[in-house]
C-alpha cells in the first residue's frame, strides 16, 4: 500500500497584509511609535532583528493607496504589475517590535521618524489614529530576504552603527545578540530626548552620538575609537553617505573582510525613495536601496 501526501502550499516569503492602527506614541522630539495589528495580521512572521516591511501609501492626490487585488504572484510582483501612476508608494521601516495575540493576530510596533519635508510616510504617521487602515508588504516566513543582519557562526564580536532612522533596527538586533557577545554600538540621533532604553544580553558599550549637542558622528566616531581583537562583523545603516564612507574606513583602514560588513542604506540626502533608486539604477549610487526616511529636526534646529 502506498501513502501519500498532499504537497504543502509553497508560502511566499512577503505577501500583503490590511492592517489597523492600534495605538500611537511619542518616544522623543523626533521619533513616533506606531502599532499595527488587528484581524489582517495572521500569518505576519518576522525574523526579528533587522527586519523590515514595507508600508503602500497614497499617492499624492490619492485618498487611499491602490493596493494590487488577486492572489496570484509575490506581493512585490502584483505591485509592480499595476501602473507607475497608479501603484501606491513604498516606503521600507524595520520591525522594531512583533508579538503574537491570543486571538491569532501579531501587533508590530514601527518606529518613524519626523521630519519637516511632508514626505508621504511622513505625512500618514502624522495623521495616524487607531482603526485606521493601511496595507504592508510584510513577511510571512522568519527566515526572508528582508533580514540582513546575519553574522558568521565565528564571529567574536559585532560592530553596529545606525542613524535615527535605523535605531529601531539596531534596537531589535541589540535585543537578538546572544548574551555575552562583546559589541560595540554607535548610535546618533538629532537629540538629547531620541535616546531610548535598550535591552541587552551582549557584552555592548553603546555610545550615543546627539548631533544637537555637537557630538562626532559617522565615520569619525568609529575612527577615534579602539576595537577588540578577533574576528568581527559590522553591521552599518543610514544615510547613504556615511554608511559608503564608514564601509569604507572598515575594509580598507581596519582590514574587515567586505564579506563581513553589512551595509545598508535606509535614505539618501536630498533624493526621495524614487530619486534614490532611479539614480542607483543610472550607476551613481551603488547602495542598497533607500527608503522615504530622512533627518530628524530637533526644534530650533535647521536639518543639515
Amino acid at each position: 500500500m502506498t501513502s501519500t501526501t498532499a504537497a504543502t502550499p509553497e508560502v511566499a516569503p512577503l505577501q500583503l497584509f490590511d492592517l489597523t492602527v492600534v495605538r500611537t506614541k511619542r518616544l522623543g522630539p523626533s521619533i513616533l511609535r506606531i502599532t499595527l495589528g488587528g484581524p489582517g495580521s495572521e500569518g505576519f512572521r518576522g525574523g526579528g532583528r533587522d527586519q523590515s516591511l514595507s508600508l503602500l501609501l497614497p499617492r499624492p492626490g490619492q485618498r487611499e493607496s491602490v493596493a494590487p487585488a488577486g492572489e496570484a504572484g509575490s506581493g512585490r510582483e502584483r505591485w509592480r504589475a499595476l501602473t507607475e501612476g497608479e501603484r501606491a508608494l513604498l516606503r521600507s521601516y524595520a520591525v522594531r517590535a512583533e508579538r503574537p495575540r491570543p486571538d491569532g493576530s501579531t501587533e508590530v510596533d514601527l518606529d518613524f521618524v519626523l521630519h519637516g519635508d511632508g514626505g508621504p510616510a511622513s505625512r500618514w504617521a502624522r495623521k495616524a489614529a487607531p482603526g485606521d487602515r493601511i496595507t504592508v508588504l510584510g513577511p510571512a516566513v522568519a527566515d526572508d530576504t528582508a533580514v540582513r543582519f546575519r553574522p558568521p557562526a565565528d564571529t567574536d564580536w559585532v560592530l553596529i552603527r545606525a542613524d535615527e532612522t535605523a535605531l529601531s533596527a539596531a534596537a531589535a538586533v541589540l535585543e537578538w545578540l546572544p548574551a555575552g557577545l562583546p559589541a560595540r554600538v554607535w548610535l546618533e540621533v538629532p537629540c538629547t530626548e531620541d535616546r531610548q532604553a535598550l535591552n541587552t544580553a551582549a557584552k555592548a558599550r553603546i555610545r550615543w552620538l546627539v548631533r544637537s549637542e555637537g557630538a562626532a558622528c559617522g565615520v569619525e566616531a568609529v575612527r577615534a575609537a579602539a576595537l577588540p581583537e578577533g574576528t568581527p562583523y559590522a553591521w552599518i545603516a543610514g544615510e547613504a553617505s556615511g554608511v559608503r564612507a564608514l564601509r569604507h574606513h572598515l575594509v580598507q583602514e581596519r582590514g574587515f573582510a567586505p564579506e563581513r560588513v553589512t551595509s545598508t542604506t535606509y535614505w539618501t540626502r536630498g533624493l526621495s525613495a524614487e530619486q534614490a533608486r532611479k539614480a542607483e539604477s543610472e550607476g551613481v549610487s551603488a547602495e542598497n536601496g533607500a527608503s522615504e526616511h530622512r533627518e530628524g529636526v530637533c526644534p530650533g534646529q535647521v536639518a543639515r
